[in-house]
């Protein structure tokens, strides 16, 4: 068996040309441009790098994107006065605080400042409860971008989710436990292995979904895997080959599980493209929903 190889790029330039045909929709006939603010504090240049691509996509979303960076000087007091500013901006729909953030700001702090109608990137503790009860889920409301990028991939590979065993690597409040409160809107029974889980091996080969989020470098062997099972690998980790080359991979062993797994996500090139065309969804969402209109069902 080979497993079938899940696109991101193309799902996700699916997703990003159904949210530019919305965004030219809402603003034909409600005069209103999505507009997002991405906040970059220091001169991380992974998150520059992810800054300007979120850029770039809202852009070609027909967004009006604001691009605020800021030395890695920039206090605490001070990020939290430009969230609020943000916040009472009513041009400005979403607002995103670009993670990591230098020694001395807490993102929780900052997270939970940001306005719960503009949190595109659906972590702040109100839409992390909404999803919990289920008020958010796959198609309503502002949900974590990476997790509901998963999910949607999940579902474009599997006809019916009910009913499936599902394995979610990593507790996260960005990915696992998100992706979790997901999977059991589908009517999956899902369990969220740690690091303190004990016998990983024998759950993954339970499993019919497995979605690795624990930042290992392909921790996930294909020996593990339950022959068939669609495995969605969020990992990216950068590994020094003996030629001293550097290598992205995921938390999977990817060669050795596409030939076990029967659909499965490479890294490049699977989760990735998907969250950054979340947040464009995500953007969309809140601009309708601020305007009081109904939201896009995207």
């Amino acid at each position: 068996m080979t497993a079938r190889i899940i696109d991101g790029r193309a799902a996700a330039a699916r997703l990003r040309a159904t949210v530019a045909e919305e965004a030219a929709r809402l603003k034909a006939r409600h005069a209103i441009t999505p507009t997002l603010a991405m906040v970059l504090v220091g001169n991380d240049p992974a998150s520059a790098i992810y800054v300007g691509a979120k850029n770039n996509a809202a852009h070609e979303a027909g967004f009006r994107a604001l691009d605020m960076r800021h030395p890695d000087s920039l206090s605490e007091s001070a990020l939290l006065d430009q969230v609020g500013a943000l916040n009472a901006d009513p041009a400005v729909h979403g607002i995103l605080v670009q993670m990591p953030l230098p020694p001395g700001i807490d993102p929780a702090r900052i997270i939970a400042a940001i306005a719960p109608a503009k949190d595109v990137d659906g972590l702040t503790p109100m839409n992390i409860g909404r999803l919990a009860i289920g008020e958010y889920d796959y198609r309503r409301g502002l949900v974590a971008c990476t997790p509901l990028g998963a999910l949607m991939l999940i579902k474009g590979a599997i006809d019916s989710l009910e009913g499936k065993e599902a394995l979610v690597l990593g507790r996260s409040n960005q990915v696992g436990k998100p992706m979790a409160q997901l999977l059991l809107q589908e009517n999956c029974t899902v369990t969220v292995a740690h690091s303190r889980t004990r016998d990983i091996p024998v759950l993954c080969g339970r499993a019919d979904i497995v979605v690795a989020s624990v930042g290992r470098p392909e921790m996930v062997k294909g020996d593990w895997l339950k022959p068939g099972a669609t495995v969605i690998d969020v990992g990216v980790n950068r590994i020094t080959l003996e030629s001293g080359k550097t290598k992205v991979v995921g938390d999977v062993a990817y060669a050795e599980a596409r030939q076990v797994a029967g659909a499965i996500t490479p890294v490049p090139g699977g989760v990735g493209p998907m969250t950054i065309a979340c947040l464009m969804r995500n953007t969309l969402i809140a601009a309708a929903m601020q305007a009081g209109l109904p939201q896009p069902e995207i």
